[in-house]
């Protein structure tokens, strides 16, 4: 790893004094919880700043850029992939105290917010006044928005209503040499040059730090049922998949489990539900109450006929998070089996989905380790969780080998190897792998021409 000299402490002092008390740490036990997200790696910075304006995070970077420190930008730290984590060491510019819904007009469908303001905090503003913000990654209660536009994030509502970058309609972002951008705008429709305030959706805090983003904002549906609907073969479950397709529902939510995963999630909630299910639909369903009941009927007969071995229909908002509810465990089921839970967001074609799950049958019947997939069935972006006992001697080789096999096998399906979380560090090993020579350069093009001195969290996939 390249290491960047640590700045004098003289330097830090001088930048302190630009800004207002509080806004920059320096003792090592407040720098401490700043150095790790939910991946393995860890770096603890030489400074923590907590900017509560825009204006105090263009004075941060204006004066990293002129000292050529390193700054990496951090929501709420529950990224998967180390994206937060200063490698290099510098400023870690953490947005927890940007944290203000700033507006919602539900004349214009728009909702304006500061980045640290945490997603489900946000939902349910806006649910308040009959609006509707879908994205909704696994994690919402605890995530920030600022983290969701660096990741693109998704979650199960993307089948339907989209991920992340289809709700940004603008931002304000401070660049790396500490200038105020006000791109996009708060309407619906902007064909004004070209498309930037999306170009720093998903780029991993590596281009810009967002300071400020509007929001597009739906119509509440009014009422939600859904299925959840248990197979005794993934194949069972597939094709419950793609009965629904062909019969023409366009379902909010759509999420598939194996076998594995279903085990682990029994022994945690002790849901009776779960009992002889080796494959898992859940599906959702969202719009007029009359409609949405009917559809749901008919949707259930249908699924009926595949003869699944347990069959639960839950009716309104408290069913819904009732029986969403078991979902929202398979992660910290599968933490409690001692294992260490290697998570990759892969995503393949959607009529790949059966391919998917037989080749994590295949990894881990050649690497002697469980292979745990569940995820959003609707779309292709499944979960493929490696499941890696560290206390037997070779387990870190056979896991590095399964994972190298797992990306090889998802891109020859046409597939990528990175749906919601991003490259970070985790996945910064197969990067080239993903891409081709030339999207890597123009990938380093842009970097160049947005941060010409590197400084914005250096170490990742660029």
């Amino acid at each position: 790893m390249k290491q960047t000299p640590t700045p004098s402490s003289s330097t830090f002092k001088s930048l302190q004094r630009l800004l207002k008390p509080g806004e920059l740490l320096l003792n090592e036990e407040a720098r401490l919880p700043y150095a790790k997200d939910k991946w393995f790696a860890s770096r603890v910075p030489d400074a923590v700043a907590l900017p509560s304006t825009a204006r105090s995070a263009a004075t941060i970077l204006r004066f990293a850029n002129r000292h050529g420190i390193p700054v990496t930008a951090r929501g709420a730290g529950h990224g998967y992939v180390g994206g937060c984590v200063p490698l290099r060491g510098g400023i870690v510019l953490s947005m927890e105290r940007m944290n203000r819904i700033i507006e919602i007009s539900p004349q214009d469908f728009v909702g304006v917010v500061q980045p640290g303001v945490i997603t489900a905090a946000f939902q349910s503003a806006v649910e308040q006044r009959g609006l509707y913000y879908p994205p909704d990654p696994a994690s919402r209660a605890d995530c920030s928005l600022g983290g969701n536009i660096a990741t693109n994030a998704g979650g199960p509502r993307c089948l339907k209503y989209g991920v992340t970058r289809d709700y940004v309609l603008g931002l304000e972002v401070v660049t790396a040499e500490g200038e105020i951008l006000r791109l996009g705008s708060r309407t619906h429709k902007n064909k004004t040059g070209f498309d930037l305030h999306r170009l720093f959706v998903g780029s991993e805090g590596l281009l810009g730090v967002v300071t400020e983003a509007t929001l597009k904002l739906l119509p509440l549906p009014p009422y939600r049922a859904a299925l959840a609907v248990g197979f005794s073969r993934m194949r069972d479950a597939v094709l419950g998949l793609e009965t629904i397709f062909e019969a023409g529902y366009l379902p909010c939510a759509l999420e598939i489990a194996d076998a594995f995963t279903l085990k682990a999630a029994r022994k945690r909630t002790g849901s009776r539900d779960l009992e002889g299910c080796n494959a898992l639909l859940i599906t959702e369903l969202d719009g007029q109450k009359a409609s949405v009941e009917r559809e749901i009927r008919e949707l259930e007969s249908r699924l009926k006929r595949l003869k699944p071995v347990s069959l639960k229909r839950a009716l309104g908002p408290k069913g819904c998070e009732a029986l969403w509810a078991v979902r929202r465990e398979f992660s910290y089921a599968l933490r409690d089996t001692g294992l260490t839970k290697l998570n990759e967001d892969v995503v393949v074609p959607r009529g790949r989905l059966e391919a998917l799950f037989t080749l994590g049958a295949k990894l881990q019947k050649k690497h002697g380790m469980a292979v745990a997939c569940f995820g959003h069935a609707g779309d292709g972006n499944i979960h493929v969780n490696v499941m890696v006992d560290y206390a037997q001697a070779d387990a870190k080789k056979r896991a590095d080998r399964a994972l190298d096999e797992l990306f090889k096998g998802v891109l020859d399906l046409g597939g990528v190897i990175t749906g919601e979380h991003g490259i970070g560090i985790a996945k910064k090993p197969w990067w080239k792998m993903a891409v081709t020579p030339g999207v890597d350069t123009l990938h380093r093009r842009i970097k160049q021409a947005l941060d010409p001195k590197g400084i914005l969290n250096p170490g990742k996939f660029l």
